[in-house]
């Protein structure tokens, strides 16, 4: 097992299932990227701690179901489901709160991140917003 690898799996350790913000965010570089479906492009640790804390926030029961997991070089892939129960205030990229749901979610994505001494310096999020809207009952036409 390589250095991305290692990394990426603390990563969703301490993010997903332990839902340690401070120490997820301690993985990235200083300047690190991370793009989202949702917020597109986010520089640097401050706005990488909001980014994690709204989901560690809102889903207090988080955890991580890998389906695959690859490594190649400087990056590391994790394929799986993010499954939690939104149990607080959701904040929107819009700024705006959404009251909990109650409901379970089981989210399909996939990370890439790639990793140079240690720090995660690039990091590509993939999820359907759609699905996880849809999931929350806050879809147009779904139940909720």
């Amino acid at each position: 097992m390589g250095q991305a690898r290692e990394v990426l799996d603390r990563l969703t350790q301490t993010a997903v299932n332990q839902r340690d913000v401070d120490g997820a965010v301690e993985l990235y570089a200083d300047d690190a990227v991370v793009v989202t479906p949702d917020l597109g492009e986010i520089r640097g640790r401050e706005g990488i701690r909001d980014y994690w804390a709204t989901f560690i926030d809102a889903f207090s029961d988080s955890h991580y179901d890998t389906v695959d997991k690859y490594e190649t070089g400087s990056s590391a892939i994790d394929e799986g489901f993010y499954v939690g129960t939104n149990t607080a205030p959701l904040k929107m990229p819009t700024g705006e709160s959404l009251p909990p749901t109650g409901r379970q979610i089981k989210l399909r994505s996939c990370d890439i991140a790639k990793v140079e001494d240690g720090k995660i310096v690039e990091h590509h999020l993939y999820f359907d917003q759609a699905a996880f809207l849809a999931q929350l009952g806050l879809e147009p036409g779904s139940s909720g």
